[in-house]
Order: C-alpha cells, then sequence, then structure tokens
C-alpha cells in the first residue's frame, strides 16, 4: 500500500512539474511582406505579396515541414500589410511588424515607401530587400538594406540604345510623379537617353491623379517622337497613354520606370493602340526556366500567379534570403544572416546567374541583379522579350 502510495505521489509531482514547464513553441520563421496592395500600385504589391507566399510554401515543402536553420526546422510564414504605397502606410506597416517580432521583411516596392521604411528598419536592426529606384534606395547608411535590382542604374543605357535603334528616337518627354519615387528615376533615364545621344526632357504630375489632361497637352506642345511612362504606377500610366492616343499622339511610348506591361496594355486598350511601345521587364520571359516558376506556382499554390513579372525577382531574392538565413543557423540575429547574405553567389535554379551590383550608384553592393529582359511591341504585334544581360558595373 505505501508503495502504491509512493507511485501515485511521484506520478502526481511528475505531471504538476510538466504542467509548470513552459512548452517550447515549434520555430517559426516570419517573413514580413510590405506593399501596395491596392489601388494603382496594387499589381506590384500584389506579384511581391504572392512571391513571398509562393517561396514560404516552396520552403516549407521542401525542408519536411520548413527550412531547416541550425539543428531546427522552422516553418516558414508570411504575413503582408498593405502599405497603401505611401510613406506613412510603410511606416505605419513595420511597426506592425516589428511589434509581431517579425525581423525580415520583404518590400516595399516604390519610393515613398522605402523612404518610411527604412528608419524603423535601422532602429530595429530589420533585414530588409526593397525595390524603390531611388538614388538613395540604398546606402552605407541602411546596412540590413538590400535591393531586389537591378534598377535602372543597370538596364536604363542598353535599353535606351536598343530603342533608338529601333524606333529612330529623337526627343523623349518622361512623365513621372512629382515626388522622389518619380524625380530620381527620371534623371537617371535622362542622362541614359541623352547618353545615346537623345534629347530628353520630364513632365511631372501629382501621384494619385488620373487625370492627364494638362500633362498630355504641355506634352504634346513639345512636339516629342516619344514619350516615356516612367515610373508611373501601372494603372495610371495605362490611362495616360490611353489620353495621349485620344489627343492624337502617334510616336513611340517608352517605359524605362519599372514594367506595368499587361495592366498598360488593359487600360490602354490593346497592343493595336500603343503601336510601338519598348520597355524594362524583369526577366527575359521567353527562357523555359523562367516560366517554369508559374508553372509550379499553379501546382503549390493551387491558384494562378499575378500578372506582373516582378513576382519572378522576388522570388529569386526570396530564395537567396531564405539560404542566407539556412547558412548563418539563426532566425533572429539579422546582422550575421546580412554577413553571409553578401558572399552568397547570385545563382537561382529558374533566373539564371547574375551578380551583386550597387557600389557605384549607391555606394554599397547590395543590389541583386539578374539578367533582364527587353520588350517590344512593333507595329502593334508584340515581340518576343529580349534577354539582356548584367552589364559589367560595380
Amino acid at each position: 500500500m505505501k508503495s502504491l502510495k509512493k507511485t501515485l505521489f511521484a506520478g502526481a509531482a511528475a505531471a504538476a512539474l510538466l504542467a509548470a514547464t513552459p512548452v517550447l513553441a515549434a520555430c517559426e520563421l516570419k517573413i514580413g511582406v510590405i506593399g501596395g496592395l491596392s489601388g494603382a500600385t496594387a499589381q506590384w504589391g500584389l506579384a511581391l505579396k504572392g512571391a513571398a507566399e509562393y517561396i514560404a510554401a516552396e520552403a516549407n515543402a521542401a525542408g519536411g515541414g520548413g527550412l531547416k536553420v541550425g539543428s531546427e526546422t522552422c516553418k516558414v510564414t508570411t504575413i503582408a500589410v498593405d502599405s497603401k504605397a505611401t510613406a506613412e502606410g510603410a511606416a505605419s506597416a513595420t511597426n506592425q511588424l516589428v511589434s509581431q517580432n517579425v525581423k525580415f521583411i520583404l518590400g516595399p516596392v516604390v519610393t515613398p515607401e522605402a523612404t518610411g521604411i527604412k528608419p524603423i528598419a535601422l532602429r530595429n536592426k530589420l533585414l530588409v530587400f526593397q525595390n524603390s529606384f531611388a538614388k538613395d534606395a540604398i546606402g552605407p547608411r541602411w546596412p540590413l538594406v538590400f535591393h531586389e535590382g537591378p534598377g535602372p542604374s543597370v538596364w536604363a543605357g542598353a535599353i535606351a540604345k536598343l530603342a533608338k535603334e529601333k524606333f529612330n528616337i529623337k526627343k523623349v518627354v518622361l512623365v513621372a510623379p512629382n515626388d522622389q519615387g518619380g524625380t530620381d528615376i527620371t534623371s537617371v533615364d535622362i542622362e541614359a537617353y541623352k547618353a545615346n545621344g537623345i534629347e530628353a526632357t520630364e513632365e511631372f504630375y501629382q501621384r494619385g491623379n488620373p487625370n492627364f489632361a494638362a500633362v498630355v497637352a504641355r506634352v504634346l506642345a513639345q512636339n516629342p517622337d516619344t514619350v516615356d511612362t516612367s515610373s508611373t504606377a501601372p494603372g495610371d500610366a495605362g490611362v495616360l497613354v490611353k489620353q495621349l492616343r485620344q489627343a492624337g499622339f502617334t510616336g513611340t511610348i517608352g517605359r524605362l520606370g519599372g514594367p506595368a506591361t499587361d495592366e498598360i496594355l488593359r487600360v490602354a486598350g490593346g497592343p493595336e493602340v500603343l503601336k510601338n511601345f519598348y520597355w524594362y521587364e524583369n526577366v527575359p520571359l521567353e527562357d523555359p526556366n523562367i516560366r517554369a516558376i508559374a508553372t509550379d506556382y499553379k501546382k503549390l499554390m493551387n491558384a494562378d500567379p499575378p500578372e506582373n513579372t516582378m513576382l519572378y525577382l522576388w522570388v529569386g531574392v526570396g530564395r537567396l534570403l531564405f539560404k542566407a538565413i539556412s547558412d548563418a543557423g539563426t532566425i533572429t540575429d539579422t546582422e550575421k544572416v546580412a554577413e553571409v547574405l553578401r558572399k552568397l553567389p547570385i545563382d537561382d535554379k529558374n533566373l539564371g546567374k547574375g551578380r551583386w551590383t550597387g557600389k557605384s550608384f549607391f555606394g554599397i553592393q547590395q543590389e541583386v541583379s539578374f539578367p533582364f529582359g527587353i520588350g517590344l511591341i512593333v507595329d502593334g504585334k508584340v515581340q518576343p522579350i529580349l534577354r539582356a544581360e548584367v552589364p559589367e558595373v560595380d
């Protein structure tokens, strides 16, 4: 009897001890996603969100339930917050993610958002990949901020050169929003045009104002043979093209400010409206390895991928970030992850080999540059996307 009571007491004590001991939570790698998920920039933001969700699902499926980090297998989850494409929205989104103990962020896309996120990222030691084309998108002041590139400093010159040869461009007017996301990009693009012997000027409008009547009038008064929509948001760019054509402009349309062709075509009315059009494309879409991402996305996510080709670049840099986290063996020490990240080769199974760039333009070599594409519509007919390797820049 005494033996039985002793056994029961020991069992009860063990149960009490177990109940009092906190259960260790399973390892979870939280990836924050910040971008304009609504409004004129939604096509970019939704491509970012789709890419983050896809690579998280990819890592969870391939790693036996998660990403291998040191001795643990960490489930990858994503938390997406709509920044409304504003500095205030991005700052609020970043603070929200910080409160949820997020250390790694993919996004944002446009410059006002980047302006809002960088001070908070610096203060909280967040590792961020963002895609602003501003001249100070990244820099030595923000050692944990990386650039999902390439930016126009890498590709604008090559596209301007090809456009001149193809369409005999002599004079171009660039139209962009009157904030840093517009002024910085157009200044880089103008230099690229001028370096190729093309006269270039600029016109600005208030971001979020889709009525371009006054802008169109000023553009036509300059009598250009080409109008470049620069960093105008996808939906707004389609409206701009449509209003230009309605006003009688018959010249070439260009876009050295980020991909948005599907949306521009949809809003403007199709390739026959654009007629002659050239643009920067995130990736050379004719490559079957790149197209395979869309196929794999549909299988894994049971849904069609977002339309915008920014999806593919976010997949590439997201995978690179995951490898750095895995190799560093930590989901909390962002400085250690960044140290590993800087040493990784740019080589993705779908996107191919790229290069680290940014030193000469940003002052810090933290821009991921994969081969990019050059798109053309000639006489209303969409041409195959041309592949362009990353130029020899630092």
